[in-house]
């Protein structure tokens, strides 16, 4: 039996145990009868989740502690915690009546999400398999994500949700159920296809930054201050600019990259990858 490393699999379970507890919390109550400190003690469980998510590969690759079983592991735990979470969210904070055209396209869309992020992890895990030991496509594998990176879809996806349901959003603008299912609904079908496409969204170990040491850190600790602020105060409008400005940015690289061409060489890493499934 092949070793199984303790230190990267209690974090990866430590990440289903929020996944499963935001399940398990939301259950508890009525459709449509969350309030929005639940929506939003819910959103930051995902989020610990998510930073758990991005930890644990990390610890493990630092203490050569990979394994089968802790890919395996990551993988079910991400599909729980990040493909079905948020769908659960969304029909929960939704006051929609049973049996209506509307709810059924609620579910519909909840669903689409769902599935989506588990292909999602499926091909990302046999793409991970195909390329292990080949130095060049791994690291080409690392430098790029070919569709939307699961935790980020789930982030998206409940801070759209938390925003429309936060304070902040009525003194904006009047709140409507009706549109708001409307809108959240569109939106998983969107994040859904996101994550199955071929679009390429870029990994943070791709960003090279080419300025003085000290004017990195001078930025990064002004960038982090507005951030946390934004986090301590306008935590809705902060998420939702953070995870819909990466999506919008790799969207407009994928495009400018498209209509430049393939004989161009402008943005050529974003090219978006050939279908390989017959």
């Amino acid at each position: 039996m092949k070793q199984v490393y303790l230190i990267p699999n209690i974090i990866t379970a430590f990440a289903l145990a929020c996944g499963l507890f935001v399940i398990f919390k939301v259950n508890m109550v009525e459709p449509g009868s969350g309030n929005y400190q639940m929506l939003q003690a819910s959103v930051i469980l995902l989020l610990v989740a998510a930073i758990a998510d991005l930890f644990d590969g990390a610890v493990a690759r630092l203490l050569r502690a990979e394994s089968d079983f802790g890919v395996l592991f990551d993988s079910l735990s991400d599909a729980i915690c990040f493909g079905v979470a948020p769908s659960v969210l969304l029909l929960k904070t939704l006051s929609l009546e049973q049996g209506t055209g509307l709810s059924f396209f609620a579910v519909i869309s909840a669903l689409f999400y769902s599935i989506c992020g588990v292909l999602r992890l499926v091909r990302f895990s046999v793409k991970a398999h195909e390329t292990k030991g080949n130095a060049e496509q791994e690291a080409a594998h690392k430098k790029h994500f070919t569709g939307l990176p699961i935790p980020v879809a789930a982030l998206s996806s409940v801070s759209a949700n938390l925003f429309l349901a936060s304070p902040l959003r009525e003194k904006l603008f009047a709140a409507n159920t009706t549109l708001d299912a409307i809108i959240l609904s569109c939106l998983s079908l969107f994040i859904g296809y996101l994550m199955v496409s071929r679009w390429k969204f870029p990994s943070m170990k791709s960003l090279h930054v080419r300025v003085a040491s000290f004017q990195l850190v001078f930025f990064t600790a002004i960038a982090a201050f507005f951030v946390l602020y934004g986090i301590l105060y306008f935590f809705p409008m902060t998420l939702l600019i953070l995870t819909w400005g990466y999506v919008i940015i790799a969207i407009v690289l994928a495009v400018i990259r498209l209509i430049a061409g393939k004989k161009s060489k402008t943005l050529e890493e974003f090219e978006p990858d050939e279908e390989d499934i017959e």
